[in-house]
């Protein structure tokens, strides 16, 4: 996310902690580098202008001179002020509304609106226990109206249909009368967009908006769109009431720009960011982490709530109490740690979270390699007999070779795979029946190490 822009604000971040004495030459050399990068990361202008202004006045008073650590302070007026522009804190959405709340996504086609409406859904069903009904009032791009179709039902949401003969507020009308019989909580309208601004377009999505008096207008907007997401965002925001910001495709943005210019271009704040291409990649924006993220800090505290969310802490107390029993370790347990990891978005999405100089350090390794690898040793494991994932010791060179054609690779793949499983193996057994504390113990008596009260 925004890597470029990562990039040189992390370099001098860095530099900036070594700093100290902090003087008006180098305060100037330090506001050219930040304006080179915002606008390189395109960035508004009057946007840079105001951030650049704001940073200067803050970082010549006398907090920052009169400091024992300048660099460090400067540092936090940087990241204060990314986070300022971007809006304070967290927006929430809004749903206080007499039932069913209304929630109308517009933006340009190609934004991920569709997309985007599957995801709000399931964010509302999890993290709010609403009941949610979507409905489309795209009737001109060729399957959108099934498109939201199938992701409202991956979602756990309920799909009002409509066709393409029909008018967008017929439609939008007929969902909110079914919305209020059947008690929902929230509606989801998913319009159409343009591959560019149009009379037409507007008309209709302010007709749209007259009709149903949403509570939420959403804007969802390409995060990759860069200085062009500014302008659709003015245009829209001219045209309707908007009261918040989606950005999509974060994951791809090396720029970083749109996230730092639809906020204060618009006025309206950023609800949320699409992380991945899965139905579960929207977060809640956070301004404040979203400047850490920028500034190389990374996000520690969305790593965690990620990891926890993707840990099955049932499954885990099972496998604890499995091993303890002595019962072992087979493939079958070895494949739920496999799907754990990707439960918790993958190694990529666990990395953009990390620090820079921790994400450096273990960009070493090829992401989408080691992606692949999680992959193949899923399917060498689906390739195997039940019996041959609970004894593991019945894989000789015939089942082997089968197994490796039934998974589409070469043996050498299998007899890998199997000696990690082993190695697993061993680790779990070291941790049973005392295994674990022996190990402390051993640890106490490390060099440096304090002893073990045991």
């Amino acid at each position: 996310m925004a890597s470029a822009l990562s990039d040189k604000l992390s370099r001098l971040v860095k530099d900036l902690r070594g700093q100290s004495r902090i003087t008006e030459t180098n305060v100037a050399d330090m506001l050219r580098e930040v304006r080179m990068a915002l606008l390189e990361a395109d960035v508004a202008l009057p946007v840079v202008r105001d951030f650049i202004a704001r940073v200067k006045e803050k970082a010549l008073g006398q907090e920052v001179l009169g400091s024992l650590q300048p660099g460090q302070v400067l540092v936090s007026i940087v990241n204060k002020e990314l986070a300022a522009t971007m809006g304070e804190g967290v927006s929430d959405i809004n749903l206080a509304a007499q039932p069913p709340a209304v929630i109308l996504m517009a933006g340009l086609q190609g934004a991920g609106k569709t997309t985007t409406t599957g995801k709000l859904a399931k964010h509302l069903i999890e993290k709010r226990k609403k009941k949610v009904l979507t409905v489309s009032g795209d009737v001109y791009r060729p399957a959108a109206i099934e498109q939201l179709k199938t992701v409202t039902a991956q979602a756990g949401a309920e799909w009002f249909p409509s066709t393409p003969d029909q008018k967008p507020v017929d439609i939008g009308r007929a969902a909110l009368d079914y919305a209020k019989k059947h008690f929902f909580d929230v509606l989801l309208v998913d319009t159409a967009g343009r591959l560019a601004i149009d009379e037409a377009l507007m008309l209709e999505i302010k007709q749209l908006h007259a009709a149903l008096n949403p509570v939420e207008t959403l804007f969802v907007v390409d995060a990759m769109q860069g200085q062009d997401a500014v302008n659709t965002a003015k245009a829209f925001k001219e045209a309707l009431p908007l009261t918040g910001i989606i950005l999509t495709k974060t994951d791809g943005d090396s720029r970083g720009g749109a996230a730092l210019s639809v906020r204060q271009v618009t006025g309206a704040p950023i609800k949320f960011a699409g992380t991945s291409e899965k139905l579960d990649g929207l977060e809640v924006f956070d301004a404040e982490r979203h400047a850490g993220r920028i500034l190389g800090m990374g996000d520690i505290l969305a790593l965690v709530e990620q990891v926890t969310a993707g840990v099955n802490i049932e499954a885990a107390q099972k496998l604890a109490a499995k091993v303890k029993s002595g019962a072992g370790f087979d493939l079958n347990d070895f494949l739920a740690q496999i799907q754990q990891m990707k439960q918790m978005g993958g190694l990529s999405s666990l990395m953009d979270k990390l620090p820079a100089e921790m994400a450096a350090k273990a960009g070493q390794v090829d992401m989408d390699k080691a992606e692949k690898d999680i992959k193949r040793k899923e399917g060498i494991i689906h390739s195997m007999t039940p019996l041959e994932r609970r004894k593991p010791d019945l894989i000789k060179a015939t089942r082997k070779r089968r197994i490796a054609a039934g998974a589409g690779v070469q043996v050498q793949d299998v007899n890998r795979m199997l000696k990690e499983f082993e190695q697993m193996q061993t680790m779990m057994k070291k941790m049973s029946g005392g295994g674990m504390m022996k190990m402390m113990k051993r640890m106490g008596g490390m060099k440096g190490m304090p002893k073990m009260p045991f």
